[in-house]
């Protein structure tokens, strides 16, 4: 048994489980409660498969704001059993809220005057997707980094403007707060924390009977739908965001897309950050790599057949690109992510 796995071992056999809560109320999104108690639970059967098997690490509850059943957004109920009226919070390691897919109800939730009045002595506090915006609202992430689903990213900053938004991670933890992007996410988060409380041997383990990634390369910024989200309008920006995305390989300098809608290089450069909310030439790449990505997971072709076609000048860019924006290599990201056929 290695030290660090030792280490965890006496401190599993010798403690108490961890207290986890995760906070749900009505219309809330299954997936953000039910994923990262998943994680927990995996982890209790790690523990226990071992030999000589370890206690168990975690007590995980769904907390509320009264006990019994709680009508999720899908239309399927989950059970309570703890009521942030009548338990008490410091009696919790860890508390994670769960997010809704309406944005615009969670803010006047009675949850957050909980949040904002009871957490304080919780060691670790998280929000996943949009269950970020709660602890926002509670006034708990003020001064802090935030990440939430990339849809709500820009609706988090302008709400909240003390809250510094970063829209690419997975999830981001700024000292005892911890914030995620969309739903699975709340798994990857919940995989981190198995990693910090019990060690990378338990974690990979927990992953591995979940069939999910210890760590995901990548940030959310990886996939289609955030560019999609920029394509709004119809005026000539929008259009030849289009445009763009149709003609990956062909001329896209900013000199030649500022000729192609008729404007000057420093009017064009202007005008496409105020509409797309990005420099060109940061679209131009994201919508590359997007493409090799999507090319690399459906199809067999080699990697300068790849890069040619999505607009690189070489592999060797390409794979250059995939290591710094997705943190993997194209070989590497082909074996986790190929479609299967």
């Amino acid at each position: 048994m290695k030290a660090d796995a030792g280490k965890h071992f006496l401190a599993i056999s010798e403690s108490k489980p961890r207290h986890i809560g995760i906070l749900a109320y009505p219309g809330v999104a299954l997936l953000d409660a039910v994923g990262p108690l998943e994680v927990f639970a995996a982890a209790n059967i790690v523990l226990a498969r071992r030999s000589p098997p370890c206690a168990k690490a975690y007590h995980v509850e769904i907390w509320s704001e009264r006990v019994g059943a709680i009508d999720g957004s899908c239309g399927v109920s989950l059970n309570a059993t703890r009521s942030i009226a009548a338990a008490d919070p410091f009696e919790l390691d860890t508390l994670i809220v769960a997010g809704s897919p309406g944005v615009g109800t969670l803010i006047s939730s009675p949850c957050v005057d909980w949040l904002r009045e009871a957490t304080g002595g919780i060691r670790r506090v998280g929000g996943i997707c949009t269950g970020v915006f709660l602890l926002a609202e509670a006034g708990l992430l003020d001064g802090c980094r935030a990440v939430t689903h990339w849809a709500f990213c820009d609706e988090l900053a302008r709400r909240y403007p003390a809250i510094r938004v970063d829209p690419d991670p997975i999830f981001l933890r700024d000292g005892r707060f911890y914030t995620t992007a969309g739903m699975t996410a709340g798994m990857d988060l919940a995989l981190a924390l198995v990693q910090d409380d019990l060690g990378r041997d338990v974690a990979l383990a927990t992953a591995q009977l979940l069939v999910i990634f210890l760590k995901r390369p990548g940030g959310q910024s990886q996939f289609s739908a955030h560019l999609a989200a920029q394509l709004d309008g119809d005026g000539p920006i929008a259009g030849l965001q289009s445009w763009i995305l149709d003609h990956l390989d062909t001329d896209l300098t900013i000199e030649a897309l500022a000729e192609r809608v008729h404007m000057s290089p420093r009017n064009f450069v202007r005008n496409f950050e105020r509409e797309a909310g990005t420099p060109p030439g940061v679209f131009v790449e994201r919508a590359r790599l997007d493409a090799a990505r999507r090319a690399i997971e459906d199809g067999e072709d080699q990697l300068e057949i790849i890069a040619r076609r999505c607009g690189f000048t070489s592999a060797e860019i390409l794979r250059r690109l995939f290591q710094r924006r997705l943190g993997v290599s194209p070989t590497a990201y082909r074996s986790r992510f190929r479609s299967a056929h």
